[in-house]
């Protein structure tokens, strides 16, 4: 983030740890902090009435958790879930508040953020009505990765299926797809993937929109905490 705004927060950010599975929001709940991911990934999901779930967008080190507070609604129908543990910096939503309503660079590259995101929830969308399970499931791993430092990602098929919204009986199937032509392997709730190419060369167009977005809108000089 822009030089003079990183300073002035740097005393009040607070260095947390992010354990699989953590809420940091729920839906309909007032957000006392944002979260900037360093090491950690955040799903935002939707629940239903009857409990089934969907992932619409994730967050890592690339931008901040908790978009409502400085856009005016101060909470959301969605709930914010750890999916990848390791940690983050925690801000005090007041703090963020008075720093966006000031104007400049930090507000501006707040919004820049707040646009990818929207442009990763829509495709998502699209994504999930039209395209296969396996190609979802490509998409989700290439998204996961470009925010993790190595190649492994600690993921039961049960969390996966939940996040893309599908039968569990769906991404068994498509993991063993994956694993068979040596893209993945899969062992004990973990996922390595072995072969990034042939994996971006299997997955739909919805990977490379939302990946142009990001960088055309964060590049990373920008965004370097």
């Amino acid at each position: 983030m822009p030089e003079k705004n990183y300073q002035t927060l740097l005393p009040l950010l607070e260095r947390v740890e992010l354990p699989l599975g953590m809420a940091l929001y729920e839906s309909g709940a007032k957000q006392a902090h944002v979260y900037f991911p360093t090491s950690s990934i955040v799903s935002l999901l939707y629940v239903l009435e009857d409990g089934a779930s969907a992932e619409i967008a994730i967050t890592g080190n690339e931008g901040m958790v908790g978009i409502a507070l400085f856009m005016g609604g101060e909470t959301t129908p969605s709930r914010a879930v750890v999916q990848s543990a390791g940690e983050a910096y925690r801000l005090k939503a007041a703090v963020l508040k008075e720093q966006f309503e000031r104007g400049g660079e930090l507000q501006h590259l707040l919004l820049r953020f707040t646009q990818a995101l929207i442009t990763q929830m829509t495709q998502t969308a699209v994504c999930n009505r039209h395209h296969a399970v396996h190609q979802q499931l490509c998409r989700w791993l290439l998204l996961s990765l470009d925010r993790l430092p190595g190649n492994q990602l600690v993921m039961t098929q049960e969390l996966i299926a939940n996040m893309l919204g599908v039968r569990r009986e769906g991404v068994t199937e498509a993991a063993g797809k994956l694993q068979a032509e040596g893209l993945i392997e899969y062992s004990r709730g973990r996922i390595t993937v072995l072969d990034r190419d042939q994996l971006e060369a299997n997955v739909c167009e919805c990977y490379s929109v939302v990946k142009r977005e990001y960088d055309r809108l964060l590049p990373e000089a920008l965004i370097a905490l």
